[in-house]
This record gives C-alpha cells, sequence and structure tokens, in this order.
C-alpha cells in the first residue's frame, strides 16, 4: 500500500457531472440576464466555491448577482436540469476495492457539504469515505485548506496521502503542501493545464488509477 489516504475530488474525478453543471451555470447566466458563458468558460471554474466561480466569470458582479446566480444554480442543477450525471466507469469497483483493503478515503469538493451529502447518498457511497470537505467548510481550492483539515482530522501525515483530481485546482492545493497528486485527463480540465502542477500521474481512466495508488 503506497498511501494511507486517497482524497478525491468528486466532480470529474468520480461523477461524470461537468456537462450538468455547465448547463446549470449557463441557465442560471440566462435567468440573471447577463452574458452566457460558453461551455469551456463554464467548465473552467468547476472545483472552485461557487461565489468565487461566478466572480470568475463576471468580475464586476456585485453581492446581489451572485446571490442570485448562486440561487439560479442551486435550483438549476438540483431540479431542472436533467443532463445525466452517472459515476465514472470503475468508480464504484475502485471504492469498494480500496475501502476493502483498508485505505482511508475522503473527499475534497467544491460543491456545499449538503451537496456531498446529496450525491454520497444518490451514489450510496457515503459509507465508503471516512470524511470529506465541501467549499462551505473550507477556503476554496486551490487553497489547501480543504486537505489541511483531512489531514489533521484523519491523523495521517501528508506523504502518506493523495488527491485524485481533474482540475488545476486540486493538483494546485496538493503541491502547495508538498502532497503528492494524481491527475485524471477526462473531466473538466486538459492535461496540458494539468501538467503544470507536476502530478505524480495523469491518468485516462479510473482502472489505470488503481495502478498508482
Amino acid at each position: 500500500m503506497k498511501y494511507q489516504l486517497v482524497i478525491f475530488d468528486w466532480d470529474g474525478t468520480l461523477m461524470d457531472s461537468t456537462a450538468r453543471i455547465a448547463s446549470a451555470i449557463q441557465k442560471a447566466a440566462k435567468l440573471c440576464e447577463v452574458d452566457i458563458p460558453t461551455v469551456e468558460q463554464a467548465k473552467n471554474i468547476i472545483g472552485l466555491s461557487l461565489d468565487k466561480a461566478i466572480l470568475s466569470l463576471y468580475p464586476d458582479a456585485d453581492e446581489t448577482l451572485v446571490g442570485q446566480m448562486v440561487l439560479h444554480y442551486k435550483d438549476q442543477y438540483r431540479y431542472q436540469d436533467n443532463t445525466p450525471s452517472p459515476m465514472f466507469d470503475g468508480a464504484m469497483d475502485l471504492l469498494h476495492s480500496l475501502s476493502a483493503e483498508g485505505y482511508k478515503l475522503a473527499v475534497a469538493t467544491g460543491k456545499s457539504k449538503a451537496g456531498l451529502k446529496r450525491v454520497w447518498q444518490s451514489s450510496n457511497t457515503e459509507h465508503l469515505f471516512h470524511t470529506g470537505r465541501g467549499s462551505d467548510e473550507a477556503q476554496s481550492k486551490p487553497s489547501p485548506d480543504m486537505l489541511h483539515q483531512i489531514l489533521a482530522e484523519l491523523d495521517v501525515p501528508v506523504h502518506h496521502a493523495v488527491m485524485v483530481g481533474d482540475t488545476e485546482y486540486d493538483l494546485q492545493m496538493a503541491a502547495e503542501i508538498g502532497m503528492d497528486a494524481i491527475g485524471v485527463s477526462f473531466g473538466a480540465h486538459g492535461v496540458d493545464r494539468l501538467q503544470k502542477h507536476q502530478p505524480k500521474a495523469i491518468v485516462d481512466s479510473l482502472i489505470e488509477l488503481r495502478h498508482h495508488l
């Protein structure tokens, strides 16, 4: 066992939800009567906390607009948008295998803790994870605050943990504290962006990921 703890991002890493997120962002923008971002622009901010993501798209947005965008986005993502968001191929087998072998598993996500709880329950995976941190419990990625909290809670040294994610924000926060990181190529950010933060590996599937843990 190379690591004691594997920390996963959620959207774009374990769950194929980037298309749904981008769609919900576009619909929220339309409802707020602001410029509608392209799919690429919307995918670019996946992983950030919601308010930070909106300000990244609309730097001049005031508090009222940010609040409206947040409300519309949440309504679209949870209730209105029917874009499928299944678990990626191999995700369930991987999680069950790692759990059975004694790995500690955690999630560090741009979702709120309530949002994380919902996807845990919908995917029937909550029991496989030791803990998780959402964007309302820590500073937004790429701050390593989430990772610091998870390491402290589970009492695992940084060199015995690895961060797995699909965005440069995931890999950057790991790099900032000297934690190993593995990028996945099938999520929100392309390989060129992931390579900037010198991950231990970039994999094209969760089956391939298993060989690096």
